[in-house]
This record gives structure tokens, sequence and C-alpha cells, in this order.
């Protein structure tokens, strides 16, 4: 299990002051085949929640699903969003529930309530919480750039730039990760909003980053 969790994928999530930044790159690989040049693995779940996907397609997209139907219906029901935590305890919970005959993925859950949120869950159902996650084989790669350029106290655009700093590293490295980068930034005014690929486009063009 823990070789196609590992296997594919790069996505990182961090937190700041008052601002969620996350972000993945495209490539979907089966062992060395490139799959698909352009897969999405970064997802709104809610209002001010996103989600992160590595591990098996098919298993991930239908969490993915799960998610999103859940949290509406809880949204619909008591007038306001489930909070992160709880968030990160259901998709726990189903997983447990299925370990098994588990779900093979690796997923980040990130988001804002009274303050900002990244959790990291296994496919056993394990969460744990922390300022900044990364999962995927290019994850190693990732946590050399985060170790020593995070802080708490980054500005939102250096957050951003982090974060495509750091996935760029990784597909610069690793095989299985590679094609164009995805960004969400969440916070409490405006929730979860994708950059467009000309905005992430225009930051890597200025970050000087080899393509």
């Amino acid at each position: 299990m823990d070789q196609t969790l590992q296997t594919g994928t790069t996505t990182v999530g961090i937190t700041l002051k008052d601002t969620v930044i996350m972000g993945t790159e495209r490539r979907v690989t089966m062992d060395h085949f490139i799959m698909h040049k352009d897969g999405k693995k970064l997802h709104q779940i809610d209002t001010y929640a996103g989600m992160t996907i590595a591990g098996l397609v098919g298993d991930a997209q239908v969490l993915v699903r799960y998610m999103k139907a859940e949290l509406e219906i809880y949204r619909l029901q008591r007038k306001f969003n489930m909070p992160i935590e709880a968030v990160a305890t259901l998709l726990s919970n189903i997983l447990n529930q299925s370990k098994y005959y588990p779900y093979m993925v690796q997923i980040l859950i990130g988001g804002m309530d009274k303050s900002p949120h990244i959790f990291s869950v296994d496919a056993a159902g394990g969460s744990v919480e922390d300022v900044y996650a990364s999962t995927g084989s290019g994850s190693p790669f990732v946590y050399g750039v985060l170790e020593t350029g995070y802080s708490k106290d980054l500005k939102v655009d250096d957050g951003i730039d982090l974060v495509i700093r750091a996935i760029s590293a990784a597909k610069q490295r690793d095989s299985a990760s590679g094609g164009k980068i995805d960004i969400a930034v969440i916070d409490s005014k405006n929730g979860y909003v994708d950059l467009t690929e000309e905005e992430v486009a225009e930051r890597i063009k200025k970050l000087k980053i080899p393509q």
C-alpha cells in the first residue's frame, strides 16, 4: 500500500495567519507510464474547504464526490459550514470503516473556519493536523523547500510563491510529477478561490523557475 500511495503525485498545503494555500501538479502516472498530462488533483469540496488527492484515481474521485455531497447536505441542514476538523474526521471515519477493503489514497484536507487548517489523511483513516503537509512521490522535495522557506508570518503572495517553488522542485527531480500547477487560496473573506493558469504561469515566470 505504501508504494502505491507514494507514487505519481505531488500535493502540498500550507497555513498562514488567516489563509490556507493548497497546490498540486497535474501528471497522472501508472508505474513509469504517463497516463494523463492534465489530471485534476485539487478540488473544492465546500465554501471554505479544499481537498488534494494522491493514490488510485478512481478511489480518490469517489471520495471527492462523497465529501462534496456530505458537506453540502450539512450546510443546507444547519445553515453553516462544517468545521474543518470535522471535515477531516468525517473523511477519516469513511476511510477507517473501509480499511479491510481500503481506498488506496492519501489526502490533504485544508480550509478555514475560525482559523486555518491543514490535515493529512491516510488510507486507514489516520488524520494529522500540521502547519504544512505534502503527499505523493514528490513530497520529499517539497518538504526540503518548505523546511527552509516556510513561516507562519509569510504574506499571502509569498506563500503562493513558496508553494509554487516547492511543487516545481518536485517536478524537476520526481519523474512522476509534472505538467501545469494548480493553486487555490482559501480565506474567510473570499472562501475557496482557484488561481487561473495565467496567474500561475506569470508567477512562475517572475520566479524564473525552469520549465
